[in-house]
């Protein structure tokens, strides 16, 4: 009798093409969803209703919310960009500079969260490393034809 009647684990199991970008992507879906538990904490402090998705509340909710939002919006960005960035030009590399945006995000949520006016440093982080993934992507897939 095996373990593992349907192969989920062992098929292929730790043969990821691109291990560190898909680490530094886990990494940013744990910022997502520590900023996600944040918000569903923040609903229960501050007594948000949660089913109709309120978002109006107080400013250190309103904190939490827009913390988790902005994170929301830039992975849109961010995320395409890491893995062809990946797959044009090196896992490592991308790794790199998509952990370099991690930094960056989570350096802007804590100092959102402490005084909204100090997030730029955090912004500015991620978005230069957000630059330099579209443009090795750019580049490696253009080189590619």
């Amino acid at each position: 009798m095996t373990l593992d009647p349907w192969h989920i684990f062992t098929a292929n199991f730790g043969q990821v093409p691109k291990p560190y970008t898909a680490f530094a992507t886990l990494l940013d879906m744990v910022l997502y969803f520590f900023l996600s538990f944040t918000v569903s904490q923040g609903r229960r402090i501050y007594k948000i209703r949660s089913p109709l998705a309120e978002t109006e509340g107080p400013e250190k909710f309103q904190r939490f919310y827009r913390m988790q939002m902005s994170l929301l919006e830039q992975l849109v960005f961010h995320l395409p960009t890491l893995w062809v960035a990946a797959y044009a030009m090196d896992d490592v590399f991308a790794a790199l500079i998509g952990l370099i945006w991690l930094f960056g995000r989570l350096l802007y949520a804590v100092r959102y969260y402490q005084k909204p006016n100090r997030r730029i440093k955090g912004y500015i982080i991620s978005m230069i490393a957000n630059i330099i993934l579209l443009i090795g992507a750019m580049a490696g897939t253009i080189a590619s034809f």
